[in-house]
């Protein structure tokens, strides 16, 4: 009897093992940006190796502190419309920098979409724009306690009739929505670069700085569902292989 305890327990185990590898290939195919930070590279082939201006990777993550920050300057992917911002970072310092974990830029113009830290509220993450134009407070935005504690930010922008519906989520759980006072947006090729430190940038300049540890940063060009971001889990992915061939390769963080 205790064998087939014993036998049942692992085929459970092999189901939910299967199971969350499968939901963790949230929208492959819509992924255009993913970023490890054990190295330079990107993961999609999108973009340009990461420039950094004193950040530095460390054991897997991108180090960003007071003046110090990275981005990467060269899309090549398709256009992006609707689209998802999602980052894994814990905070070193919870005073109010206002700066971005993940910022999606637009090169030729003052556009850009972030996830920002404290730039209206103390201890809270935001939707980062150009004029506040896509900026509002998430209704059940939640205030960071000083723990140092990893958490998973995702933004979602779905386009609802022409304008942004913007959505907020925190380890999974939604903050709320509201809706953007202007039109849709796009980030075409060759006009994008993603950003982390900065709450936008200007060529080498820009305001705002951030103090942490980012694990994992992720662009979709499209807007993630509630169910899409529940079964969200780092470094788990399945990603169409560089040289486009049918083959696909799974590459798991350690």
């Amino acid at each position: 009897m205790t064998r087939y305890r014993v036998f049942g327990a692992l085929v459970a185990f092999m189901i939910l093992t299967v199971s969350m590898s499968g939901f963790a290939q949230v929208q492959e195919k819509n992924l255009v940006g993913w970023w490890l930070f054990d190295s330079e590279k990107e993961e999609t082939g999108n973009w340009s190796d990461i420039v950094l201006h004193g950040a530095k990777l460390d054991k897997g993550q991108l180090v960003v502190e007071t003046g110090k920050w990275a981005h990467t300057v060269e899309y090549s992917g398709p256009t992006i419309e609707e689209l998802t911002l999602a980052t894994w970072v814990s905070l070193d310092d919870y005073s109010k920098t206002n700066g971005s974990a993940l910022c999606l830029d637009k090169l030729t113009i003052d556009q850009f979409c972030a996830i920002v830290w404290a730039e209206r509220v103390d201890r809270q993450w935001m939707p980062g724009s150009s004029h506040f134009r896509r900026t509002n407070d998430f209704p059940q935005v939640v205030t960071e306690k000083d723990t140092g504690d990893e958490v998973n930010i995702v933004i979602t922008y779905k386009n609802d009739n022409g304008q942004y519906e913007i959505t907020g989520y925190r380890n999974g759980e939604s903050m709320g929505s509201f809706k953007a006072t202007t039109g849709l947006r796009t980030w075409p090729a060759g006009d994008a670069e993603a950003i982390w430190g900065k709450r936008h940038a200007n060529g080498l300049t820009g305001p705002g700085d951030l103090n942490a540890h980012i694990n994992e940063s992720r662009i979709y060009d499209i807007a993630l569902t509630a169910d899409d971001v529940s079964t969200m889990y780092k470094g788990d992915l399945a990603v169409e292989a560089r040289d486009k061939l049918a083959t696909r390769w799974a590459k798991i963080k350690r």
